[in-house]
């Protein structure tokens, strides 16, 4: 997992409350249980003016010119700015893969869904809750503002703004570690690795017949 420690990122706003998980990766493209390729299906139903469907050529299909993401200003954004409840609906794990293989880092919101919070945290995203008067604040500098971009600081907790505004934010302590260090579940238990070959070496020594 890639690690996250300093971000300075162009903001795109999505100006919708209840973005549910259906909405980010419609339930069509479930089928795959890699974690990359779903960049180009984030937002389908609003992203673009059909249906969308695994396997289509997306460069062929006809952009919406109304979605925020298909705005020239805010190509190759890296944080999202949105409202309250962000990622709720069903607990699928394709919804912050979609949005990391979009090229998001980190998402500001009000708040968000439990379950999508915890897994933001599991796949390198970083999810940010700040007072609703920040956010307003934020949506007005991004809309008033073409580039807008911010600094996030992981080991400070803090956002800066080009004016120089500095904003706090709580992230647990163990999952600050995790980003820091760009661990995953499974680079966690690496961590254990000559602890978990002993272990392996002595249950197949104590009970060989399990082995043949």
């Amino acid at each position: 997992m890639q690690k996250f420690t300093v971000l300075n990122g162009l903001v795109a706003p999505l100006d919708r409350a209840n973005v549910d998980t259906d909405a980010i990766i419609p339930k069509q493209f479930l089928k795959s249980i890699k974690r990359s390729g779903f960049g180009p299906n984030l937002f389908d139903e609003w992203r673009y003016l059909d249906h969308g469907e695994p396997g289509m050529d997306n460069s062929r299909r006809k952009l919406n010119p109304d979605f925020v993401l298909n705005q020239s200003r805010y190509k190759d954004a890296q944080i999202l700015l949105t409202r309250e409840n962000f990622g709720c609906g069903s607990s699928r794990e394709h919804a912050p893969w979609a949005l990391a293989d979009y090229g998001f880092r980190a998402i500001i919101a009000a708040s968000f869904a439990d379950i999508f919070f915890n897994n933001c945290f599991k796949n390198g995203l970083l999810p940010i809750r700040l007072a609703t008067q920040q956010i307003d604040a934020l949506f007005k500098a991004v809309d008033t503002t073409p580039g807008y971009r911010l600094q996030i600081e992981l080991a400070q907790q803090s956002i800066t703004t080009p004016d120089g505004t500095v904003y706090s934010f709580e992230v647990e302590v163990f999952r600050k570690h995790c980003l820091l260090n760009g661990l995953d579940d499974i680079g966690l238990t690496l961590q254990h690795v000559d602890e978990i070959k002993v272990f392996e070496t002595q249950y197949r020594a104590a009970q060989p017949w399990l082995f043949l």
